[in-house]
Parts: structure tokens; sequence; C-alpha cells
């Protein structure tokens, strides 16, 4: 594994007021020499840029009713290494490379959680570009001209994304009736042209995890690779008993996103590769920049993503967060058991989400009381217990469910 020297560091190195993530310490001055303070900088418009903000109409949006997003507000010191390192390019590491250096401690932490000795990658926009980019390593790796990849129908809609960017038949299959990838489906749909197999860590509506390693086998038996989507589920599989990374399966590369539930500012994903030397796949030249090649899919990207991850995961990764997975459970499984007792069909939370089938005209009316929720693709609410999410914000809604279907409730406790 990387030395953690680096990363051990980090914490003293965020704080360390005198360190810029660009320039020298005492650079930041205005013309007459003068310290420039945040409240007296300027924007385009010459305005005092808190003025400018405080004359705008529009705020950012509120966590208190939000049930069905899987970002969630940012860790407190994630949200101010974001904000150091808003102006850092990791796509410049030549130009940057204070932001380069934070991105190897990311990669570096990132593997640890993903059970890797040699971690490589990058951080990504999130699990989008992430599962893009492995499909075209697999597409790039593949002997056929007509390659195609095999996933469940659980799998995220970036897949779609990734069959028409890249030109390749992406072959779906059906899920068993526990919501997971059926393998005698797959080992159906595999064949000589198939680049990869795709299992998912943690499902977009249902939160279920695939059976990775006997994916990982059906790939090796037709000499395609392995991905696993665990944008959502990697932060919280580590304290579960799945089998769901690298050191569990032979899986090639993995999408898993800090800005989920790794409390990361958006956009702070990530694509971890088990040989370094699969990202040679993605590397174009860039003969302008200070650095000669580059493998990532976005040529400028976000060092306040970079940054706020590792400073997310140097403060909570790991007690911090099996201590949110345990609260995050227990609200799941709380919030499953009072739709059960109202009558409603629900699925069983293995993870932090549940999903139940409550009636559309319920769920609109939800909608019209301002809870952010949505639907499976079968219909079904669903709910995600970020780590935004309080039990007080469930007995909110559970409240609002009564007052509309008339219906017993049940008793609110803590959920620590």
């Amino acid at each position: 594994m990387r030395r953690r020297c680096a990363a051990a560091d980090l914490k003293a190195r965020f704080r360390r007021s005198a360190i810029d993530p660009v320039r020298p310490a005492g650079h930041d001055r205005g013309r007459a020499g003068k310290p420039r303070s945040r409240e007296t900088s300027l924007n385009a418009t010459n305005k005092p840029t808190t003025k400018y903000i405080r004359d705008m109409q529009i705020e950012p949006q509120a966590f208190d009713r939000v049930l069905s997003s899987m970002c969630t507000e940012p860790h407190p010191a994630a949200r101010d290494a974001a904000e150091r390192f808003l102006a850092t390019n990791p796509g410049d590491p030549g130009t940057y490379p204070n932001v380069s250096a934070l991105e190897d401690d990311a990669v570096s932490l990132l593997g640890e959680i993903a059970g890797m000795d040699e971690p490589a990658g990058y951080i990504t926009s999130g699990g989008t570009e992430a599962n893009i980019q492995a499909v075209r390593i697999a597409r790039e790796r593949a002997d056929t001209r007509s390659p195609n990849v095999v996933m469940p129908e659980s799998g995220h809609f970036s897949f779609q994304k990734a069959a028409d960017l890249l030109g390749i038949e992406l072959r779906i299959v059906p899920t068993d009736d526990r919501h997971r990838a059926d393998l005698e489906a797959v080992r159906a749909s595999v064949d000589e042209d198939t680049a990869a197999v795709i299992g998912v860590a943690g499902t977009t509506e249902y939160g279920r995890v695939d059976p990775i390693p006997d994916l990982a086998e059906i790939a090796r038996s037709v000499d395609a690779m392995c991905h696993v989507d665990a944008a959502w589920g990697g932060f919280v599989l580590p304290f579960t008993d799945y089998d769901w990374h690298f050191d569990h399966a032979a899986i090639d590369t993995m999408a898993i996103d800090p800005h989920k539930m790794g409390q990361a500012a958006v956009p702070a994903g990530g694509l971890l590769v088990r040989d370094s030397t699969l990202l040679d796949e993605l590397a174009v030249d860039t003969p302008y920049l200070e650095s000669t090649s580059q493998a990532t899919l976005t040529g400028t990207r976000s060092g306040a993503g970079v940054a706020s991850a590792v400073a997310a995961m140097e403060e909570l990764w790991p007690e911090g967060y099996r201590r949110q997975y345990v609260r995050s459970q227990n609200n799941a499984e709380w919030l499953a058991d009072a739709l059960e007792k109202r009558g409603y069909r629900v699925a069983d939370p293995t993870l932090p989400l549940v999903a139940a089938d409550v009636p559309r005209s319920t769920f609109d009316a939800l909608r019209a009381k301002g809870w952010r929720i949505s639907r499976t693709a079968t219909g079904e609410l669903r709910v995600v217990c970020m780590p935004h999410v309080t039990r007080e914000m469930l007995a909110s809604f559970i409240g609002d469910l009564d007052r509309l279907e008339v219906r017993a409730s049940v008793p609110v406790v803590s959920d620590d």
C-alpha cells in the first residue's frame, strides 16, 4: 500500500493557515500590499462578495426534507477544504502540485476502504464518470470488434450513457426475487465478445449487493473484466459482512463516491483500478500542459472535490463512518417498521435504503408537503437514510403520512 505518512499529516495541513493551495504564504494581497479579506474582496460586478450573495434571492437546497438524494451535507472539515482548494485543478498536476499530492492521498484512502494493497485511480466527478471510464477500459482491452457489457437491470443508468458514447452493446439481465443479479441469466448472456460484467454493491433502488465473487468468476470464464459500482455503498459496506471489494473477489475496477455516504463536497467521485496499467488504456497526450498525458475523462477537474474527499476521509475513516452506518441503518429499519405497521409492503432494508408500496396519490400528496422523495422503476416509494436524515425527520415524515392516510402511529425513540 502507498505510504500513509502524507495522508496522516492532512489534518494539520488543512488547518495550517500559512499553507496556500497554490501560492506561497503571504501572496494573497491587494495592490497596496495589504491582505485582502473575504469581506472586502470584489467580484466581477465590483460589489463586495458577501453583499452580492446576500442580494441573491435563491438559496441552496435545505436538507431538512430531502429523503431521496444519495448526496448529503458535507462534513465541516470537507466543506472547509473544498473552499480552500476551490481554484485548483488536479487535471493539470504540473501547475497544481499541492492538489495533485492530495489526489494521491485520496486514492490511497479509497484503496484502503476498498481492500487494495496498491491502489491506483483518480477522483472523478462522480459515479457516472467512473462507470463510463471503467467501460472504456474494458472496451479498449477487449479483443473484439463487437464488444458487449453484461449488467443486471438494477445497474445505474450511467451505463446506458456509456454504451451510447462508446458504441458497445449493453446486455441487461434480470434480477432475482431479492433484487440481485440473476447469476444464471448472466452466465447465459456472456460470450467471447463480452468486455465486462457489471456488479452493483449497493443498488440505487433497493440498496442490494450483487454476488460479486460469482460475477467476477463469470467474467473470468470469458476473459472479460469485472467492474463493481459501489458509488453509494462503498462507504457503508466495510461495516457489513458482504463480499464486495478487491480483497473479496477478482474484480478489476470500481466506482466509489466520497460525495455520497463519504460526506465530501460535490463533486468527488472515485475510480479505482486493480492495476495502474489499466489507466494506460485511457491516457492521451497533453502537449500544452506541464504534464504530458492525462487518463481522466474531463480535463479541468475540481480541486475542491479532491481536497474535501481527503478531509472527510481523514476525519471519519473508519470509526466515524462506522457510527454513521449504524445510525443510518437503524433509521432505515425504524422507518421500514413504521411503514409495515401501517400496512405497506416494504423491501427489507439490507443497507440504509427503504422501498415501500405507498400509493401514487399519497406519494404525490407527500411531495406537495415539501418532501423530496422518489420512486423506484416499479413505483415504490424510495427513501435513502443519508447522514443528514435524522430520526426526527423520519418521525415528521411519518406524521404527515398518518395525517394523509389516517393510520396508527408508532413511538419515536432516539436514533443514537
